[in-house]
Formats: C-alpha cells, sequence, structure tokens
C-alpha cells in the first residue's frame, strides 16, 4: 500500500446470491482526492461504497482505510461519513439540530459545538438559516444541510452515493461546482458514486469506471475521455463512432490500419501491442468530425456521405451522416457558433466528414 493511499481495495470480492456484485477488485484511492466509481446500474459500484462505510463486509480480501484494516471495525467507529441521494434530514429539527445531531456524544462543549456549526454553515453558504426548518428548505438547501451533518464530525473520508440525483438539471450542475469547491478547501478525500458520465468528469480528479464488478480504467477524466483504453470505456464515456480496420504494418513508430469504411491509415505508435492483422477500432469522437458541404481539396482523412436526422440542443446541434461501406450512420457534434444551422436541416444533402490524425483512438476489438 502506498504512502499517500487514505482507502485500499485488497482482492476485494461480494457476492449476493449467485450474483457477484464485486470480483476481486484491487486498487488505491489518494489522501484529499476527489475520487469517482462510475458505471451503469448493477455494475458494483455502490457495493464497493457501502464495504468502505462498513454496511456490507467483503466475502474475501480487505478494505484498508489510512492502513488499518476494516473487517473488525463496525460502521459508527469507521473514520468515515456518508451522504445519501435522499437526504435523510430529520423534518421535526431545524438546520442546527440536523447538522448537530451526530454530535451530541462527541464531548464537545456547547460553545465549540456552536462554533462548528457556525463554521460549517458558512462553508456550505447557508448563514442566517440555522433556525429554519426542514419543510422551509429547498432541495439543493437540503442537501447543503445533508453535506454539513457529514462534515462536521470531520471524517477522513466522505461518501457520496449519487447525492445529486433528486436534483434537477441546472440545481444539479450549480451543486456540482459547489461540491468540488467545498473539496478542495477542505482537503479530505471525497468517494463519489455516480452513473452520471458528465457529472463524473466535472468533478472527478480521477475516476474507476466499472462494469459487472469489475474495474475496467482508472484515469484522469481527460484520459478516459481522449484515450480510452477498451472499448466499453470509449462508448460508456460520452459518445464514441466505432470504424472496423486491421493492423497492415506495426513498429516502434507508426502503426498502418486498413479500413474498407474510412481507408488506410497510419497513427503514431510508442509500442507494438498489435500485431499484423490484428482487428481494431478506430474510435473518433462525434465532435471530432468537422462537416463541410461543398467537396473539400484535399480528401485525405474525409469521410464523405449523406445528412439524415439532426436535432437542434441550443449550444450544439448533433446529426448523422449515412456512408455508403457502413450500416449504422455516424453521430456529429457541431457547436452552434452561429445562429442558425439551416445547413443541418435538409437530409440527404451530401456532406464531408474531415478529420485529424490526432482524433484517432485505436482500440483493441475483443
Amino acid at each position: 500500500m502506498s504512502r499517500d493511499a487514505i482507502i485500499s481495495f485488497q482482492d476485494v470480492s461480494k457476492s449476493f446470491g449467485k450474483v457477484k456484485a464485486v470480483d476481486g477488485v484491487n486498487f488505491e484511492i489518494n489522501r484529499g482526492e476527489f475520487f469517482s466509481l462510475l458505471g451503469p446500474s448493477g455494475c458494483g459500484k455502490t457495493t464497493l461504497l457501502r464495504m468502505v462505510a462498513g454496511f456490507e463486509m467483503p466475502d474475501s480480501g480487505e478494505v484498508f482505510i489510512d492502513g488499518q484494516p476494516m473487517s473488525a471495525i463496525p460502521p459508527n467507529q469507521r473514520p468515515v461519513n456518508m451522504v445519501f441521494q435522499n437526504y435523510a434530514i430529520f423534518p421535526h429539527m431545524d438546520v442546527r439540530g440536523n447538522i448537530s445531531f451526530g454530535m451530541r456524544k462527541s464531548g464537545l462543549s456547547k460553545v465549540e459545538l456552536n462554533r462548528r456549526i457556525d463554521e460549517i454553515l458558512e462553508l456550505i453558504k447557508l448563514q442566517g438559516f440555522g433556525k429554519r426548518g426542514a419543510d422551509e428548505l429547498s432541495g439543493g438547501q437540503r442537501q447543503r444541510v445533508a453535506l454539513a451533518r457529514a462534515l462536521i464530525k470531520q471524517p477522513k473520508v466522505l461518501l457520496l452515493d449519487e447525492p445529486l440525483g433528486a436534483l434537477d438539471k441546472k440545481l444539479r450542475e450549480q451543486m456540482q461546482i459547489e461540491l468540488r469547491l467545498l473539496q478542495q478547501q477542505l482537503g479530505i478525500t471525497f468517494l463519489f458514486v455516480t452513473h452520471d458520465q458528465e457529472e463524473a468528469l466535472t468533478l472527478s480528479d480521477r475516476i474507476a469506471v466499472m462494469s459487472e464488478g469489475h474495474v475496467k480504467e482508472i484515469a484522469s477524466p481527460a484520459q478516459l475521455y481522449e484515450n480510452p483504453g477498451s472499448r466499453f470505456v470509449a462508448d460508456f464515456i460520452g459518445s464514441m463512432n466505432f470504424f472496423k480496420g486491421e493492423v497492415v504494418d506495426s513498429n516502434k513508430k507508426h502503426l498502418r490500419i486498413t479500413s474498407d469504411t474510412i481507408g488506410d491509415i497510419v497513427v503514431p505508435e510508442s509500442d507494438t501491442k498489435y500485431n499484423v492483422k490484428y482487428p481494431v477500432w478506430i474510435a473518433i469522437r462525434p465532435e471530432k468530425l468537422q462537416p463541410v458541404f461543398s467537396e473539400p481539396d484535399d480528401l485525405s482523412h474525409v469521410m464523405e456521405g449523406q445528412m439524415g436526422p439532426s436535432a437542434y440542443l441550443g449550444d450544439r446541434s448533433h446529426f448523422y451522416v449515412h456512408l455508403a461501406k457502413r450500416e449504422e450512420p455516424v453521430l456529429v457534434a457541431l457547436q452552434n457558433l452561429d445562429r442558425s444551422n439551416d445547413l443541418l436541416r435538409k437530409p440527404n444533402q451530401r456532406v464531408w466528414l474531415k478529420w485529424s490524425i490526432e482524433a484517432v483512438v485505436v482500440l483493441p476489438r475483443d
């Protein structure tokens, strides 16, 4: 276990009946890190979180917090606290009562406890709200109170189980920014569970992408988005277009790939993990495709097709392009820099999609 690790999962597995929720997981979370567990429903992310909290016990393996094994430590004695999606605010208490609820047996004097409550109210931007009842608070304010109640105990790790899931889109985005700033101010480790890719990208220092009880990849948001290591991760984080290809030449300087759909390409390669005749995916993000509506002079790195359905989304437009040698249409994302995108409203018109070699991600076709 590294010195920087605050949480360590060592060969952790957990089953519920015949379902293996977590299967031999090994990784570490660093001290002071905002770390997210991301994946679809049933991937094991909440089970991992609950094992850190002590609400579930591993069938095998061990969870360590700050170097100490947790198997024999009950939930109320672990140096963690948890924030749930449903807030769990007590309706019969005011804000101060809710925040101080877990501190009743702390041994703090009344003066010291009130000082801490005042500090935490300022931190969550609810000064002057101490005497308000739960029914007088908005959803966002209730979430802040739930955060304050967890943070006042000064845990080493704050566990967050989809805490913003019940908020509307605009408030959720606002709370994401506030949550990130709060974590940076406090400097404690946040372990965050979400199925929302954009939320994980916005908040995290690092993300573990999970599927069927396994951790598929752990990396920074930018690394996961720009250079994913598998088709699952590339497809789960945002949108991606995949084209079948086959390696025809491989060395330490470059990788030459042939594709019926987009032709032959050469990409820089620093290792030789792909042998000749190895089947691969050529992956390109929708926003990395540049549409032009008159035939370009240079047709290298260009795909020709016909406009399909489009959708105007305010700040951007999504549209599909049908290619002659590909059944599935190509998705293109275009920022709406101009007030009108009338060209996108004309189905069946010819369009050329330009792309750069830097936009290409090569992935194994397993």
